[in-house]
């Protein structure tokens, strides 16, 4: 005799139960079992689960009647739904924020250029002059400017240009500002955030793939 098949999984992780739906039954036979589950299953006071319906898509109905059922039958509570699929607009912001958009001019004292995803500028960043992007920043030129990158607040992000002579970087929420003495730029640096100082260093360009390298897909997106 087979095996009956389950179709609801509870997985207890290190950040809290998960509760995984099959993605390929119907979602009757899905219903009929989570409530079985729910009803037998121990857990003393309040206990906050997440559902994750893989690739199934979720409609609000289907979501309340999960959550109603949940409710009803047991002392779980949900604090999120999730799964792999993307919505339309889902989709539309990830690919806004994970593509390199580029612009062929010079970004002159007073002007801000600001972009979703990594900024690639072939041309100057003159003093006075700011580009702003949640992702990399790379000039392909002298870089004198303001450039702050990840400005959403990721650190992962790094700021390369072929000339770099900032009067300010800025990546997440730390700040590296010109010395008030002059001194000349180099050639071929980048700036990213050093995890053990908490700091805005610079390194040469040929180290750029050995301290970040998952650099790889943006070139792979078409840097």
């Amino acid at each position: 005799m087979s095996e009956m098949k389950h179709y609801i999984t509870m997985k207890g992780t290190n950040k809290g139960i998960v509760v995984y739906l099959d993605d390929q039954c119907s979602f009757e036979i899905l219903l009929q079992e989570l409530e079985d589950k729910v009803k037998t299953s121990e857990s003393s006071g309040k206990t906050e689960i997440t559902v994750h319906s893989q690739y199934r898509y979720l409609t609000d109905d289907q979501r309340k009647d999960i959550a109603q059922l949940i409710d009803q039958y047991s002392d779980m509570s949900i604090k999120k739904i999730d799964s792999y699929v993307l919505t339309r607009e889902e989709s539309y912001e990830l690919y806004d924020n994970t593509t390199v958009k580029s612009v062929i001019k010079t970004i002159r004292s007073g002007q801000v250029h600001e972009v979703k995803g990594d900024a690639l500028v072939i041309g100057d960043v003159n003093p006075g002059g700011t580009v702003l992007a949640t992702g990399n920043i790379f000039v392909m030129g002298k870089l004198r400017g303001i450039a702050h990158a990840g400005f959403n607040g990721d650190e992962s992000c790094v700021v390369a240009a072929s000339y770099m002579h900032p009067s300010q970087i800025r990546i997440a929420n730390k700040i590296s500002r010109a010395p008030d003495y002059d001194v000349e730029g180099s050639p071929r640096e980048f700036a990213y955030v050093n995890s053990e100082t908490e700091q805005i260093e610079l390194d040469q360009l040929q180290h750029l793939q050995k301290i970040r390298p998952n650099l790889l897909d943006v070139f792979e997106r078409g840097l």
